[in-house]
């Protein structure tokens, strides 16, 4: 399991501006779906909430991070809006449980600015974020997770973290806690290239590298979303998938 890096660009790239797709299904086994999907291109502004389920009111709890991030408001730099903007929805999350006496909600996130060629990347929890090369996929994100933090330490295998009894067992969300901390990191973006942002509902039961062949093998984002939530049921999708596929076109 590779860790979060920050990747030099491959060549220098002309003016391009960014499209993507994306693609949320409940999934073969539940009823509901608690995820939440985010796609705006006019802002370069894209970003999967996974509502946590075994709190309650997880889809209005993605709900909610999903809005708090369409309602941002860039004027401080890419990392300082994109964190405040999921610190908001930690509040209002937060601040709704506690008001409506309904116990705790909360959501993961990975949302991706896209500036200049540049993804600007925030996350909570284990929902996570790729970028593919024609070379390959790397994880650009760490999860918070219990299994993470085992792996880390060195007490489990990356190779056994999907059957761990653990591995759904996340140690940050949004709305949980009265505060959040949310990661950030940054990363250039090339033509030839996909940034990929997805639910733990896609990586749960698709590998990485069967991950980077459908990829490789869309000619657009709208094509290789379909196929990775497609790969997902077909591998049986016991939980909520959620996919986005974000690249650039020359202007």
């Amino acid at each position: 399991m590779s860790k979060p890096v920050t990747i030099p660009p491959s060549r220098e790239t002309p003016e391009l501006r960014p499209i993507g797709a994306g693609r949320t299904h409940p999934g073969n086994v539940r009823e509901s779906n608690e995820d939440s999907l985010l796609t705006d291109p006019a802002q370069g502004l894209w970003a999967v909430a996974d509502g946590m389920g075994g709190y309650g009111h997880g889809d209005l709890a993605a709900d909610l991070v999903a809005d708090a991030l369409s309602g941002m408001r860039q004027k401080a730099g890419p990392a300082r809006d994109l964190r405040s903007a999921v610190e908001g929805a930690n509040e209002a999350i937060y601040g709704y449980a506690r008001q409506s006496r309904i116990g705790l909600m909360g959501s993961t996130v990975v949302a991706a600015l896209l500036q200049s060629g540049i993804g600007h990347i925030v996350w909570a929890g284990d929902s996570r974020a790729y970028l593919w090369r024609p070379s390959g996929l790397t994880r650009l994100t760490r999860d918070h997770s219990v299994v993470q933090d085992l792996i880390d330490r060195g007490s489990v295998a990356a190779e056994d973290a999907e059957s761990h009894p653990h591995r759904h067992i996340i140690t940050r969300a949004v709305g949980v806690r009265p505060s959040v901390e949310v990661e950030y990191i940054a990363t250039p973006l090339a033509l030839d290239e996909r940034l990929l942002l997805c639910s733990d509902g896609l990586t749960c039961c698709v590998g990485e590298a069967r991950i980077s062949e459908i990829i490789d093998a869309g000619p657009d984002p709208s094509t290789i979303s379909e196929a990775l939530v497609e790969e997902a049921l077909a591998e049986g999708a016991p939980d909520n998938v959620s996919v986005i596929v974000v690249a650039l076109q020359p202007t």
